[in-house]
């Protein structure tokens, strides 16, 4: 069975540091179980394809903001550099950090998922 460190390994997250801040590895459980829910990286996928790079900047920097929340460092930093390149409109880096985004996101997502089947979990 797959333990929320082992998770936190998986997905190139700071286990440590997200104990640290929210204390309870049950909490932390509760919000890493959720991230799964959150629409953000659907809405930053549908704006780059609309090429809408104003909704796209924000959905970069929401998934930043609850990366670094869940100490989700891998994904938090390729997410953090495509909100810089989209803060002002489309910059030529974007499509690339795009695409880190995608392969850290798809990590970050099927390492939870893993958690959440050999645990149990819904």
């Amino acid at each position: 069975m797959m333990s929320l460190e082992e998770c936190y390994d998986a997905l190139g997250g700071n286990y440590k540091a997200v104990l640290g801040r929210l204390s309870s590895e049950r909490i932390v459980k509760k919000f890493v179980l959720k991230f799964l829910n959150d629409q953000s990286y659907v809405l930053l996928e549908q704006s780059m394809q609309d090429k809408n790079y104003e909704e796209a900047f924000r959905a970069a920097h929401t998934i930043k903001g609850v990366c670094q929340n869940l100490s989700f460092d891998r994904l938090g930093d390729s997410s953090s550099r495509l909100a810089e390149a989209l803060r002002s409109g489309w910059t030529p880096e974007a499509d690339a950090l795009v695409d880190e985004v995608k392969r850290d996101y798809q990590e970050t997502a099927d390492a939870i998922r893993a958690f959440q089947t050999e645990n149990g979990e819904s």
